[in-house]
């Protein structure tokens, strides 16, 4: 059962994710002008139990709705574990198109955490398997620094992943600094952290000086030749490229 009602923006409560959400984008405007103009003219949809009001849709049309001082808003109530809420809420909440990977890991975590899916059934509605699901949920124990830099978009979550598994914040930042800076991929921070966890303690790979006279080091990530010309390059400079001997000779004798 559904009801349309007006409802007070005090008594709904928003989900843990979307507390979290940032509203700062140039739609958000738009869509304050709009509701300025016009009103809200699709309704919210809400689950009611007992007194209380959990937004089920509508995060972004609240938001504008408190920026605009309104004190209640149309919505739709949804009584008690109506399977129609955990529908809506999917489609509104984590299909949105604006969330930033940590707010999509958010909302993934809410629904699972909270009872409303398995991480089976989540996989199955997003098409994803369960354990890409479990990924999007352990992502959120990833350092903070690391976090925020995948929400603000500068580092892929890929790239990212490795850096979380760096325990030393000092050497995590000084990786970190230079994957934004250099937009580093996810194979160079992947070499980072296994050179990280080859190496000497990190405290004193950041502060210690060079020493004169030595020879350099045995680099840690692998080196390999380049199937065109022969040259030796870092493994992470190099694409991977699935060549036979025969295509590999032609492409070398070219232009001799």
């Amino acid at each position: 059962m559904a009801e349309n009602m007006e409802i007070e923006i005090e008594k709904i409560q928003a989900a843990e994710f979307d507390r979290r959400a940032t509203y700062d984008d140039a739609d958000m405007d738009l869509l304050v002008a709009s509701i300025r103009r016009v009103g809200i003219i699709e309704p919210l949809v809400v689950s009611r139990a007992d007194d209380a009001f959990t937004l089920v849709a509508g995060h972004r049309r609240l938001e504008a709705a408190k920026r605009l001082g309104l004190k209640s808003v149309p919505a739709v109530v949804l009584e008690g574990n109506d399977a129609q809420q955990t529908e809506v809420g999917l489609a509104e909440n984590i299909f949105r198109k604006d969330l930033s990977p940590v707010e999509l890991a958010s909302a993934i975590s809410d629904v699972v955490l909270n009872g409303i899916m398995t991480t089976r059934e989540v996989g199955a509605a997003l098409h994803r398997s369960e354990y890409w699901v479990q990924e999007q949920i352990a992502m959120l124990s990833w350092p903070a620094d690391v976090l925020d830099a995948v929400h603000d978009g500068v580092i892929s979550v890929s790239a990212a992943a490795n850096l979380a598994e760096i325990a030393s914040d000092s050497y995590r930042a000084f990786l970190l600094r230079n994957a934004v800076e250099n937009g580093a991929t996810a194979r160079t921070t992947a070499a980072w952290l296994q050179a990280y966890r080859a190496s000497q303690p990190p405290e004193e790979a950041c502060l210690a000086e060079p020493a004169a006279g030595r020879a350099p080091a045995q680099p840690l990530i692998p080196q390999v030749p380049c199937f065109a010309c022969g040259q030796v390059f870092r493994q992470d400079a190099v694409s991977h490229l699935p060549l036979c001997g025969g295509c590999i000779s032609t492409i070398r004798n070219v232009g001799r």
